[in-house]
């Protein structure tokens, strides 16, 4: 009988339904069934905001993707997903957190230095661990980038502990 898995949008007692019809049904490590409920807590709609003003470290030359001084693309992608951590981070439950998975941005407009850009997440999708974000910046001009973001919900002891055993490290 294949392994059942409870982190999804369906609710707890159908969860507990499943796990009883199965004698081999498991939830991950470290996922307390306690805490399933808290997962999605995090609502469509919930969105966060951060911005910065583009300084020369900010810059495709001095980051090495281009050698014109304006706001590099990996600075910009990383203030997106600086974004979307914060639209819901502070929603789940201590011991879990949020991964990157997947980012499809377009960069369509140039953002010199000094001027500010706001960058922002807004949750879209929220399937079991996984949550889908709009993400788009903006300078004081214009939409600079938008695309989409995928999180995972995930369980930080345990994904540790994976992480350790690449490196023969224990935690």
């Amino acid at each position: 009988m294949p392994e059942i898995f409870c982190l999804s949008n369906i609710s707890l007692s159908s969860c507990e339904y499943a796990l009883a019809l199965s004698s081999t049904a498991k939830r991950p490590t470290g996922i307390h069934k306690s805490i399933l409920p808290m997962i999605t807590d995090i609502k469509i709609g919930v969105s966060a905001s951060t911005e910065i003003v583009v300084g020369t470290r900010d810059t495709a030359h001095h980051v090495g993707s281009g050698r014109i001084k304006v706001l590099a693309t990996p600075v910009m992608v990383m203030l997106l997903e600086e974004a979307a951590l914060k639209a819901v981070e502070d929603i789940l439950p201590p011991g879990l957190q949020t991964v990157g998975t997947r980012l499809d941005v377009s960069h369509i407009a140039a953002t010199p230095v000094g001027m500010r850009v706001v960058a922002n997440a807004k949750v879209t999708g929220a399937d079991g661990r996984k949550l889908t974000f709009k993400v788009w910046a903006e300078d004081e001009m214009e939409v600079i980038g938008e695309g989409t973001h995928e999180r995972m919900v995930v369980d930080l002891e345990r994904f540790d502990k994976r992480v350790a055993r690449k490196t023969g490290n224990s935690v």
